[in-house]
């Protein structure tokens, strides 16, 4: 995973536009990591959480924050790693087939970014390595975030 996360650096370091980087960012996560059905970001803008780029099924475009696993893991700022989606009290099914999610929210000198969000068809797709290395991901994407 580290030489996955070496070439996501590498990629991602090409731009300084946030539209740019996080379309890539997408791109490769839905490319390199097997068993997705959806990877991308919403964005916080007017206290709600817009879609942002991604790869997948179209999604849905507006979230309040606190709802579904997305504005959960904002409201709560956790990750919020959720082996069984149908189980979670809320949760907005914008794809059918998603049956795991992970979505991690991301903050840059106390300004709300929005959320990483990650699904997947497989229940529990999200093990902790995999987890670990959104997390490092995560980090990247942050630490090239123009705010």
């Amino acid at each position: 995973m580290e030489l996955l996360l070496e070439s996501a650096k590498a990629l991602l370091q090409e731009t300084k536009n946030n539209v740019s980087l996080l379309s890539n960012a997408s791109a490769f996560i839905k490319a390199y990591i097997p068993d997705l059905n959806w990877a991308g970001f919403y964005l916080y803008e007017n206290n709600e959480l817009i879609l942002g780029p991604f790869q997948g099924l179209p999604a849905c475009v507006e979230i309040a924050v606190g709802k579904g696993v997305c504005g959960t893991s904002l409201l709560k700022k956790e990750i919020l790693n959720v082996p069984d989606v149908h189980q979670f009290e809320g949760h907005i099914a914008c794809d059918s087939n998603s049956n795991s999610e992970l979505v991690i929210p991301l903050f840059k000198n106390d300004k709300t970014i929005g959320v990483m969000d990650i699904d997947s068809p497989l229940f529990n797709r999200f093990d902790q390595p995999l987890q670990d290395f959104f997390e490092k991901l995560a980090m990247v994407i942050i630490d090239l975030y123009e705010i």
